[in-house]
């Protein structure tokens, strides 16, 4: 049973580390090229759209899936799976929580302000929720490590 509650932890979890990393290495570039307007423009668009069912149900199951499969208990289970599951999920978790307490209120602050100056809004926003997003990818791709070492040890 844990081992058919973490193989879907591994998946929810590359799948997310990869949404970070593509948002990280290439959107987020691609989106400093625009003027001020677009940027803001195409920030609040993203922030609309993805919060949406599949996206957060694989976030759900960053947290719900190792969570499950910690304390099932596996005849074999080695200490190191152990403590990688248990790593991966504290991970897992302070991704959630810098999501949480960085970039969600700065996208709520972005999408507030639909008829202010956009220079102003995006100095307020875009270097701030590139190093909120920054630690999540570093997080979520360590928790994908994890999870994934936990099922090959």
């Amino acid at each position: 049973m844990a081992t058919l509650l973490l193989a879907p932890a591994v998946v929810c979890t590359g799948l997310c580390a990869g949404f970070m990393l593509v948002f990280l290495t290439g959107v987020m570039p691609a989106l400093a090229r625009l003027t001020d307007d677009g940027f803001v423009t195409a920030m609040r668009r993203i922030n609309e759209y993805v919060p949406r069912a599949v996206f957060l149900t694989v976030l759900l199951g960053v947290i719900a899936f190792p969570a499950a499969a910690f304390p099932v208990p596996v005849a074999g289970r080695t200490d190191a799976q152990t403590w990688c599951v248990l790593a991966g999920l504290a991970c897992a978790v302070l991704n959630h929580l810098v999501a949480l307490g960085g970039n969600i209120p700065l996208d709520n602050a972005l999408a507030r302000d639909p008829g202010g100056d956009p220079s102003a809004a995006r100095a307020a926003f875009e270097n701030r929720w590139k190093g909120f997003h920054r630690a999540r990818t570093v997080l979520i791709t360590a928790a994908f490590g994890l999870f994934t070492a936990a099922t090959v040890l």
